[in-house]
């Protein structure tokens, strides 16, 4: 099959449990939305509590059925409430888990445990989710990992010196291009050093899509917004790639989706960028996000 929308997802099994992060607003809510449709239970994990209670009504609004959704608080931002979420998580079994919230070109700042804010939350806090749940999904028959990059891996650069921007001048868009070719280099890698244990590993990108993302405030906001209006497709559309890596039952490991038509359509496997396909630097980057990790007492569960 060339193309896939969410018209493609097939029923999913009795007893599916899905966990989503971001699942308030944009690619999350419509991720959710055809996820609890197709039969799963989706835990919406969310930074603000109030929000994530909104998007549950609006979905429940639709004809959701309501024990298909449960929220729950989790801020990437900070790795105890990381750790909390899934120590609070009751489930045994997690079919999926889709590493969807991010955020874009923020200014200058840092996580409650000091990381750079884009690098910390984007890359770092669903490393250390994903690992802490691994067992989880490895226990899990068919179970899946689906990583959230962006056509912004491909200028990224990785700054194997200074991942946290420490030294010279910010800047917000090369802070970004770093943190998502960081999300591709650890699907893949997690594809690579997970192979036969259990869960597969894969990464979607929406394409130019219309979401939440860069439009807090400011100037830059408003550019966002104008340029959503001229060409963006919707974020429903923007959905389909991640659907797809969580779904389609030909899905190979290790497999980037993203629209077919460059940054528009149905879903298709798509090649990641060169930098994103060297394997040293999926592993220097593995070990390195691990050291910063490990005063959050993060392990690896593949060693």
């Amino acid at each position: 099959m060339t193309g896939w929308t969410e018209e493609h997802v097939p029923r999913l099994a009795d007893g599916t449990l899905a966990v989503v992060t971001g699942a308030n607003t944009g690619l999350g809510l419509h991720t959710t939305r055809v996820l609890a449709r197709q039969g799963a239970t989706v835990v919406m994990a969310c930074r603000n509590e109030e929000k994530a209670a909104a998007a549950r009504r609006s979905l429940v609004g639709l004809g959701i059925e309501p024990t298909r959704l449960r929220t729950a608080p989790l801020d990437l931002a900070d790795q105890e409430s990381i750790a909390r979420f899934t120590e609070d998580l009751p489930d045994e079994r997690v079919d999926l888990l889709i590493n969807n919230a991010g955020l874009m070109a923020v200014p200058r700042s840092r996580t409650a445990d000091g990381f750079e804010t884009q690098f910390g939350v984007n890359h770092l806090g669903h490393m250390a989710l994903t690992l802490r749940l691994l067992p989880r999904l490895n226990a899990t028959p068919g179970a899946r990992v689906v990583t959230l990059t962006s056509m912004g891996h491909r200028p990224g650069r990785i700054r194997l010196d200074d991942l946290n921007f420490e030294h010279g001048r910010y800047n917000r868009w090369i802070a970004y291009f770093q943190s998502k070719l960081a999300n591709m280099l650890f699907a893949a890698e997690l594809a690579r050093r997970n192979e036969g244990r259990g869960a597969l590993s894969l990464a979607a990108h929406p394409g130019y899509a219309a979401t939440e993302l860069g439009k807090d405030t400011g100037v830059q906001a408003r550019v966002l917004s104008l340029f959503d209006r001229v060409a963006a497709q919707p974020a429903a559309a923007g959905a389909w790639p991640t659907l797809r890596a969580a779904t389609d039952p030909a899905a190979r490991n290790g497999t980037l989706y993203g629209p077919r038509r460059l940054a528009f359509g149905p879903a298709g496997p798509e090649t990641p960028s060169r930098t994103a396909r060297r394997h040293a630097l999926a592993a220097q980057l593995w070990d390195l996000s691990l050291e910063l990790l490990s005063a959050a007492k993060v392990e690896d569960p593949l060693r």
